[in-house]
């Protein structure tokens, strides 16, 4: 089942290099040495004598591949803006991806709160709804073994996945244990198609904003809808969108779509790491995590764009051109692109403004998977039609989401006060269709309802509290602990996976 990127792409298990020649090279070269001495350090920038260690904002070690120089920082007012709107979006969900979508991708266009981004990734990719829809699978499948031709492989791949961030710098520290796990799981919940060694990159990028049970399911999601078998043991997806890839180049840059004919360089030399590590290993940091949010939102569309600008400024002229004579060069200037063309605004605007659509790139996958039969024949690993985007995938998988709409189970008198105006709205309206005697509303709150309401209740859809306890200590509880529910999950990814 593992084949090498030589053969079919990245999968495992592959020689060492297998991944080489992007921005963070998984073959072991000059520098393993100091790589090696900063795993053996202690998880989390330990002291160990390295207490003097620097850390950008995004966990990467100063000074390191990872590391970026100078940002474009958002205005703090800006920022805080944004985290007050994509609160009231994530606290409204579904209302907002229903009637609102547009707003949202547009939000997404701009940047994702890094507060809320990795909470945001959850509800975009449908991975919350995955995880409410499954309790206690990923627990089920981290106590489980694990099938050991895979698990050997995973534990190899472990210390390769960007061991200048802070979070994978330690050889067994908690970033390496909840990667294994991530990967393990997806390994036995999956077992026909089992690891490839691009899934590693994807779920170290999921680790460092989410715990690793939200990580799990957002893995699932990006496997199973974003990029559908891109990870199976033939390739055939990822062959396919390479063919896709180099027709809509025509249409883009005829120039650089001209030159790769002519070099006749598959585009699996170029694309293959792209698209199934979704840039991670190409760009600079913030702009993975732009692009990202993007993806997240639009679906596999960005992907495509972002391979086009990248194409398009690297050989979209017959200047470009010029330099790169042969195969060699021309693989070598994909490899070592400008980092202008790379830079986060730069990068967006043009992708965003990319005419690439969702129809065009269906309809282009229709007629390439048409030449695919009529040369090789019938896919051997078909497989299930991807989604574009948060949209699609709600819409094909609608799941129930009862922390996104809240609504009271308790009977309130219209006098008592509450936590919040909406819910005092909703309540409100909702006792007032309730049958009352006036001059009695100060016996109702002191004792329990009698059978006969208790019975009109439940037929009106509300729950009836327990008589031994009084119902206007019960609307605040309730309410808190619905806040705390839905908090939790904020606090775990805006505080601790900054």
């Amino acid at each position: 089942m593992a084949k090498s990127l030589e053969e079919n792409g990245p999968r495992a298990p592959a020689a060492e290099g297998s991944l080489s020649g992007t921005r963070e090279s998984l073959a072991p070269g000059p520098d393993a040495a100091a790589t090696d001495e900063l795993s053996s350090l202690g998880s989390d920038s330990e002291t160990n004598g390295f207490a003097e260690r620097r850390i950008d904002k995004f966990g990467f070690i100063v000074g390191s591949q990872g590391a970026e120089g100078a940002l474009e920082e958002v205005p703090l007012e800006v920022l805080r803006q944004r985290e007050s709107k994509w609160l009231d979006m994530l606290n409204n969900w579904d209302k907002w991806m229903a009637k609102k979508h547009k707003k949202i991708r547009l939000r997404c266009q701009k940047g994702i709160p890094p507060s809320l981004r990795g909470r945001a990734w959850q509800y975009l990719s449908g991975g919350k709804v995955k995880l409410q829809q499954n309790p206690g699978k990923f627990d089920e499948l981290d106590m489980s073994p694990g099938d050991p031709k895979w698990l050997d492989v995973i534990e190899r791949d472990l210390h390769r996945q960007f061991p200048f961030h802070e979070m994978f710098v330690s050889r067994g520290g908690h970033g390496q244990q909840d990667l294994f796990r991530v990967l393990k799981a997806y390994t036995l919940y999956r077992p026909e198609e089992g690891y490839c060694q691009a899934q590693a990159p994807i779920a170290a990028v999921l680790l460092m904003h989410m715990p690793a049970e939200q990580a799990f399911w957002c893995l699932v999601q990006i496997c199973e809808k974003y990029l559908p078998g891109y990870y199976s043991e033939k390739l055939e997806a990822i062959q396919l969108d390479g063919e896709i890839l180099f027709s809509l180049l025509q249409k883009v840059s005829p120039v650089a779509h001209k030159h790769l004919s002519q070099q006749k360089i598959d585009p699996l030399l170029y694309m293959t790491e792209w698209f199934m590590c979704a840039f991670s290993r190409t760009l600079p940091w913030s702009s993975v995590l732009r692009v990202w949010d993007m993806f997240f939102c639009e679906g596999v569309k960005i992907i495509f764009r972002v391979g086009l600008v990248l194409l398009k400024h690297a050989l979209g002229s017959p200047e470009k051109v010029k330099g790169c004579q042969g195969q060699y060069e021309t693989i070598e200037r994909l490899r070592s692109l400008s980092p202008k063309v790379m830079q986060e605004a730069f990068l967006v605007q043009e992708v965003v403004e990319l005419p690439v659509t969702e129809r065009q790139i269906e309809r282009e996958h229709l007629i390439q998977l048409r030449r695919w039969q009529e040369t090789r024949g019938e896919l051997q690993c078909p497989s299930p039609p991807r989604l574009h985007g948060a949209k699609a995938i709600l819409e094909a998988e609608p799941g129930p989401r009862p922390s996104l709409q809240p609504s009271p189970s308790i009977r309130l008198p219209p006098d008592a006060p509450l936590s919040g105006s909406k819910g005092k709205s909703k309540t409100s309206k909702q006792v007032q269709k309730e049958p009352r005697k006036p001059g009695k509303e100060s016996g109702q709150q002191d004792r329990p309802p009698a059978p006969s309401q208790a019975k009109a209740a439940a037929a009106t859809g509300d729950a009836s509290p327990p008589q031994d306890v009084p119902p206007k200590d019960l609307a605040p509880q309730d309410s808190a602990h619905h806040r705390s529910r839905e908090s939790l999950t904020s606090q775990e990814s805006e505080d601790t996976y900054l």
